[in-house]
């Protein structure tokens, strides 16, 4: 009498956070590397992606210039069942009552993050309509900034 094979249970999907860039984001690397350091955003993503497979998270790297489309990004995330955004929403930050309200529209907790620490620059930057609706920011520590707040995603998914 033989055993059946014994049967691998199915893999749970990761959750997924969306990582969403503003404007001019994409000239990471060129653009003021005194103020925003030397690496691209793709750096940024490679190293996002290695970190999350270790914290047993999917990231999904996006950039656009436009603010609708980051409103609209945050709209798929609610819909998608994301577990967290990482919003760097660049200059919109000081501008935009649309982010704001797209994110207070959501259930998703979205973190504000930043390169630089906004506080410390022009007294323009010094307001934050994203940071007035998001669960947490986190600034200042270059492209770290991201993999700090990657690890409060973890702990907001809590895997």
């Amino acid at each position: 009498m033989s055993l059946p094979p014994q049967s691998q249970p199915a893999a749970l999907p990761k959750p997924m956070v969306f990582v969403l860039n503003g404007p001019n984001l994409n000239l990471l690397g060129t653009r003021e590397p005194a103020i925003y350091g030397s690496d691209t955003l793709d750096d940024i993503a490679g190293r996002l992606e290695d970190r999350a497979r270790d914290l047993g998270l999917e990231v999904d790297v996006r950039q656009s210039n436009h603010e609708g489309h980051l409103v609209d990004w945050l709209h798929e995330a609610q819909a998608s069942e994301a577990a967290v955004v990482l919003l760097n929403a660049g200059a919109f930050t000081h501008t935009s009552i649309a982010l704001y309200d797209a994110i207070k529209a959501i259930r998703t907790p979205v973190i504000e993050v930043h390169l630089s620490n906004p506080h410390t620059r022009e007294t323009f930057r010094h307001r934050s309509y994203v940071g007035m609706a998001a669960k947490g920011t986190i600034a200042g520590f270059g492209a770290d900034s991201y993999l700090l707040a990657l690890e409060a995603a973890a702990k907001l998914a809590k895997v």
